[in-house]
């Protein structure tokens, strides 16, 4: 008799376990997810001051400005994590191209505003690159979890789905030309 009671408290302990497992890794998650729109806020807040600093300097860019513009405005107002990923995606390239035709523009490069700008943007993209690491290992962790014996059950019995993580777009897969960098 003692055994079978001995033996229930043991499952019981274990299934504990596994719930308390699932829950904290779902939260790493909604934590990471927080930390990131921190960063992205501090990005949306920045970008409209960027924008106008360059605007004046770079008449024939207009499109790209706009485009910037709108993704932001696309990724504030996203509905779903996984659909402001895809805007930030778009948005990181834009702010790829924007920094690389600035190259073009002596005056604008030597603007102490823009400098400050630049590096204010600079710095965001590293918190922005450590803040997604940290996500997608938190999302892996997660995903590992909930498709893992035993706990995968325990999480079909929450209802837990799999969790998509930040990845890089296709162009930015691509080996960088340095030798076309120096010509430039």
């Amino acid at each position: 008799m003692w055994y079978l009671i001995g033996g229930v408290l043991f499952i019981l302990f274990l299934l504990v376990l596994m719930y308390n497992s699932l829950i904290y890794r779902k939260n790493q998650i909604e934590n990471m997810e927080g930390a990131i729109d921190a960063y992205l806020k501090q990005r949306y807040d920045l970008i409209p001051n960027l924008v106008e600093s360059v605007k004046a300097y770079m008449e024939h860019e207009k499109s790209v400005l706009e485009e910037i513009t709108k993704l932001r405005t696309l990724a504030m107002s996203a509905k779903s994590f996984d659909e402001k990923i895809e805007y930030e995606s778009r948005l990181s390239e834009l702010l790829d191209k924007l920094l690389l035709n600035v190259e073009n523009y002596p005056q604008l490069r030597a603007s102490e505003n823009f400098l400050q700008l630049q590096e204010t943007l600079t710095e965001l993209e590293e918190n922005i690159a450590a803040a997604r690491r940290a996500y997608n290992q938190a999302v892996t962790d997660y995903n590992n979890a909930i498709e893992m014996f035993p706990t995968n059950i325990m999480a079909s019995w929450m209802g837990l789905k799999r969790r998509k993580v930040f990845e890089i777009p296709e162009n930015e897969r691509k080996n960088i030309d340095v030798g076309k960098l120096f010509r430039n």
